[in-house]
């Protein structure tokens, strides 16, 4: 059985949902693939740090949190520091990198991730920015100190997007992809089908937790273009920025233009492709009207859908249906076990 020591960057609703999924896949992780995970250090940006190398009670940390306590009474190690000190004073094996996505530099996630190798560690992040911003630095720097940089649920939380391509997808070249990559304005349009205004529709949002306090990250459409980014990046080898992305967000969609879709048999999707055409790379994130006739017509509320083109596979889409912190726990937690199975 091999100990494999955990350090958290990052504490929020899908660390938090990690360290669930740690204890309830414990006995299993154990008993199918040889582990023992145990998470030795967490930092957060409001409730402070803990390290301890004989292991961190979880239960007692989610407890601290949910009564808004600090974290600090669980440290054994007398940690002061920032994260950057956290990183190199942890005992830890993998660190998992889950703090806020930065879309216009990936910072300080990049530099989290970047520190972390160079100290040894494997890395898991579900954060977008790095892997838009600094992909080909961070493999190339985790090949040098012989170590895993993996990051599953940066898009569409646990759906195995990029192992699928990485693996089983293996000598399949990706020509296209088109997609609902973004589940808020996929329930926000949805909403506004059934007669609510656009500001309606995110005050509901708000209050189910789906969208944030200012919603112009998804309404205007970063979070779906650094989402475009990100796999053609890594799927398609084209380096690529949210900036550069074609942006137009659902902001201009109307209630009339959305019943004027259904008066059709249509529905207003936010779409997202990528595609080579006579020579150029064409990126977009733009709502447009979808028939009966694509899979993206049935595509509803907070689930996302993603078709890719392959030059061996016409069409091959997966579908990912309501999400939850918990979705992307497993897609960290698959990266987890990825990383053990090969230095196994």
């Amino acid at each position: 059985m091999r100990k494999i020591r955990l350090a958290l960057v990052g504490f929020g609703n899908v660390g938090q949902a990690f360290a669930r999924l740690v204890t309830e896949k414990w006995e299993e992780l154990e008993a199918e693939y040889g582990i023992t995970p145990v998470v030795t250090g967490i930092i957060t940006g409001r409730h402070g740090a803990c390290i301890n190398p004989n292991g961190l009670d979880l239960e007692r940390a989610l407890s601290l949190l949910a009564q808004g306590q600090s974290l600090a009474v669980l440290d054994t190690h007398n940690f002061t520091g920032n994260t950057m000190a956290f990183i190199r004073t942890c005992p830890a094996d993998v660190m998992f990198e889950t703090t806020p996505v930065n879309p216009i530099s990936g910072q300080p996630a990049l530099d989290h991730l970047r520190h972390a190798l160079e100290h040894g560690m494997h890395v898991v992040t579900a954060n977008k920015g790095p892997v838009v911003y600094g992909y080909n630095e961070l493999t190339e720097l985790a090949a040098r100190q012989r170590r895993g940089f993996r990051f599953e649920s940066a898009v569409m939380d646990g759906a195995p997007i990029f192992s699928l391509f990485r693996q089983p997808l293996r000598g399949a070249r990706l020509i296209s992809f088109t997609g609902i990559l973004n589940s808020c304005t996929n329930l926000l349009l949805e909403r506004m089908g059934h007669g609510e205004t656009l500001e309606e529709a995110i005050a509901y949002g708000a209050s189910i937790g789906i969208t944030e306090t200012d919603p112009s990250n998804d309404v205007d459409g970063w979070d779906a273009s650094i989402k475009v980014a990100a796999l053609s990046t890594v799927l398609m080898g084209h380096p690529l920025t949210p900036v550069e992305v074609d942006r137009q967000g659902i902001r201009g969609i109307t209630r009339e233009m959305i019943a004027e879709a259904e008066a059709a048999g249509e529905r207003w999707k936010l779409l997202c492709r990528a595609y080579w055409q006579d020579g150029k790379f064409v990126a977009q994130v733009r709502p447009e009207r979808v028939g009966p006739n694509t899979p993206f017509y049935s595509v509803h509320g907070t689930s996302s859908f993603v078709s890719f083109e392959l030059d061996v596979l016409p069409g091959l889409g997966m579908l990912e249906s309501d999400p939850s912190p918990k979705t992307t726990a497993y897609g960290l937690l698959s990266d987890l076990i990825d990383l053990t199975a090969e230095q196994a």
